[in-house]
């Protein structure tokens, strides 16, 4: 059997992040791709320029087409910036009956430009988030989602983590790329022990999309047939050695993307 995974999000005309960066990890983790695309923005590694909306009905005909035709073993889902785009998502996902669906909550870019419009976050807790496997945000969506200051430090990382299951949702990997310190450590939560994924901070500028690859390598994993442990911790060796080799790329004046291709391209 195909390994099959669908991205439903915006799309990135520069290729960094978003729809883009999603296939591009799908393909370097070996799983066939499939989108569904909910925006298209005009952006490049130095910020967000403009957002044309898909409309609602037209994110639901993609939903229907993938999934009547394809067996979609996992879900990626990312920029959903309106009331209307999140209530599209959450009817097609249950018409279909998705599963391992993997929530990236995204409501900022890299460059700090606004994707999620500040009336959809309550659409977002209310009609999506508890259909989701997991979700992944990073520190600045954690505090929006439950109404709090930025974590400062693990204890305060796993305390909104536990909120955001409050909301319904299954696991929650909350993100610490956004904090401090020599180690870059993200926070795995469910119903059992706390799963702890470190990895050395990389100072660099190359961290466009990075959000994007790690949910949509997670999401890689579970339609390869892993648990989601594992998914999440081949997803953060995945970003983290993919960040280190974007060195090895020039790509735009700002902030650039990670290497999703590390492993296969070779130096001409």
């Amino acid at each position: 059997m195909t390994a099959i995974a669908v991205t439903i999000a915006g799309s990135d005309c520069s290729g960094g992040a978003g729809i883009q960066a999603d296939l591009k990890t799908f393909a370097a983790l070996g799983v066939y791709g499939a989108s569904v695309i909910t925006a298209l923005t005009a952006q490049n590694t130095q910020g967000v320029h403009g957002i044309h909306d898909v409309p609602g009905d037209f994110i639901r005909a993609q939903v229907d087409a993938v999934f009547s035709d394809l067996d979609v073993a996992a879900v990626k889902i990312g920029m959903l910036s309106q009331i209307a785009t999140i209530e599209a998502v959450s009817q097609g996902l249950v018409a279909h009956g998705a599963k391992n669906i993997v929530l990236d909550p995204v409501m900022v870019a890299t460059s700090g430009d606004r994707l999620l419009a500040p009336e959809a976050i309550d659409a977002l807790r209310k009609d999506l988030i508890f259909r989701a496997l997991v979700v992944t945000p990073n520190l600045p969506e954690a505090a929006a989602l439950v109404g709090a200051s930025v974590a400062r430090n693990e204890r305060e990382m796993e305390v909104q983590a536990r909120e955001i299951l409050g909301l319904g949702v299954r696991n929650v990997l909350i993100k610490g790329g956004h904090g401090a310190g020599d180690e870059s450590v993200d926070l795995l939560i469910g119903q059992g022990d706390v799963v702890r994924l470190s990895a050395k901070r990389i100072a660099t500028r190359n961290l466009h999309g990075a959000g994007c690859a790690l949910s949509s390598a997670i999401a890689a994993g579970l339609a390869r047939g892993l648990g989601l442990t594992d998914a999440a911790q081949q997803a953060k060796a995945y970003v983290t050695t993919a960040i280190a080799a974007a060195r090895d790329l020039h790509v735009g004046r700002g902030h650039g993307p990670l290497h999703h291709f590390h492993a296969t391209w070779r130096e001409s």
